[in-house]
């Protein structure tokens, strides 16, 4: 099989996993959306080129050639990543994180969980995405709006401790009292 081929069935499994989390979550239509730009040439291309299989291709990107063009076109685009929500702030025009909407954080969570279950396969635990994320906490202290990442990590904890079931409705609650 081709790398094209196998990075386009990861990258379609992934999104069909996150699609069934956001409509656990109550963000349908939201998970429909996600990661659409992964299909276009500036990410599907580098993607399709550097796939291992067990890890994000981004990250193989970086090591060949300093960056990776496919996540700065990727993290521009979807709102799902902290990464998107940073500006200059009015005060001193340093560039700040800024705290994320619930909507887009719930679909973060439902991205993790996704991306935990595709890449770690049948090793998969609730307290998989948690893990991850604790593993690069300090990588991103300064760089996450830090009510949001209080949020994302009150979430994946709860996930840990008390499973999907549980997690997907206190989730489903929280997005339907912002409505």
């Amino acid at each position: 099989m081709s790398k094209a081929f196998q990075h386009f069935r990861t990258i379609t499994r992934h999104r069909h996993e996150v699609i069934r989390n956001c409509k656990r979550a109550g963000i349908l239509w939201q998970g429909l959306r996600h990661d659409l730009s992964k299909y276009s040439p500036t990410e599907f291309i580098p993607g399709a080129k550097y796939w291992q299989g067990h890890r994000s291709p981004n990250d193989r990107e970086r090591e060949v050639q300093g960056y990776s063009q496919a996540w700065m076109h990727h993290k521009g685009r979807n709102k799902h990543h902290f990464e998107y929500w940073s500006d200059y702030s009015a005060g001193d025009k340093l560039v700040r994180p800024v705290e994320m909407p619930l909507r887009y954080v719930v679909e973060m969570f439902c991205d993790r969980v996704a991306a935990s279950k595709i890449y770690m396969g049948d090793s998969y635990t609730d307290r998989s995405p948690l893990e991850y994320f604790e593993k690069g906490k300090r990588r991103r202290e300064g760089r996450i709006h830090e009510k949001t990442s209080d949020l994302i990590e009150s979430l994946l904890t709860m996930l840990a401790e008390q499973g999907e079931e549980k997690t997907f409705a206190y989730i489903r609650k929280l997005v339907k009292a912002q409505k």
